[in-house]
């Protein structure tokens, strides 16, 4: 019997995707980062129940998981990922399955990475996740080495997906994304935690939890963000704040992620 064979524990199911995800080969790169899997596991989602996981795999450094295979992460960047078309600007290469999920689309034409630190591109170059790629998606990957705040693109972006931070919120978020964005005046833009940095902010502005609610919030902030044209993002949105926000809501706010 396999793993795919036994039967989950009571109440929990297997999580599936239908986005790739690459065959990461385990090692170890410079300044502390390594790639290490379990075989199974036991994950919450960003906006979904806790599952059952098989061969999850994850960037660690210094004892912190900067990116995984699991759910939480899988899900906190879909949308993004599920939207993308035109050129895409990624900032943070992390484990790359973004990316190259993107340059799966045929929506994309371009796909650019922006990492800073040189380790994690040199840990790339050795996986050549590429590699694994059909030729035309892996002609749109182009990885350069720079800053996500410093950074201008030479080709126009239609959608800037910034992903650099190890906390899931931080209180700076939405200014940090508006400094990328002065740079990169991107068409659209989905960053790592936005349906939190919504959340938070709309109910300390005394919004609800709604489209409409939602879509103040958005206009207030001032940036071009997706998301919301899906169905069910309000449901989404609620969700990941619900399992994730804990006592993180913006000072002088009253939790109603309900």
């Amino acid at each position: 019997m396999t793993l795919m064979d036994a039967a989950p524990p009571p109440g929990l199911d297997y999580y599936e995707t239908d986005l790739f995800i690459p065959t990461y080969r385990l090692t170890e790169g410079a300044n502390g980062w390594r790639l290490r899997a379990a075989a199974l596991s036991v994950s919450q989602g960003y906006w979904t129940p806790t599952r059952f996981v098989q061969n999850m795999v994850g960037l660690l450094r210094h004892g912190d998981t900067w990116m995984s295979t699991s759910p939480m992460e899988m899900e906190s960047q879909e949308i993004g990922v599920r939207l993308s078309h035109g050129h895409v600007l990624i900032c943070g290469m992390g484990m790359g399955w973004a990316a190259v999920n993107c340059a799966l689309r045929p929506e994309v034409t371009r796909v650019t990475v922006v990492e800073l630190d040189p380790a994690i591109l040199a840990l790339h170059r050795d996986l050549d996740l590429a590699a694994q790629l059909p030729e035309a998606a892996r002609a749109k990957l182009h990885v350069v080495q720079g800053d996500a705040y410093e950074y201008v693109p030479e080709v126009p972006v239609d959608l800037l997906m910034p992903d650099i931070w190890l906390p899931l919120m931080n209180d700076g978020r939405v200014e940090e994304v508006r400094r990328m964005q002065a740079n990169v005046q991107a068409r659209a833009i989905y960053f790592w935690g936005q349906e939190l940095e919504i959340a938070r902010h709309a109910v300390a502005w005394g919004h609800d939890l709604d489209s409409d609610g939602i879509a103040a919030t958005i206009a207030r902030f001032g940036l071009p963000l997706i998301g919301p044209a899906i169905d069910d993002y309000p449901s989404k949105l609620r969700g990941a704040a619900r399992q994730h926000m804990r006592d993180r809501w913006l000072p002088g706010s009253v939790a109603a992620a309900g």
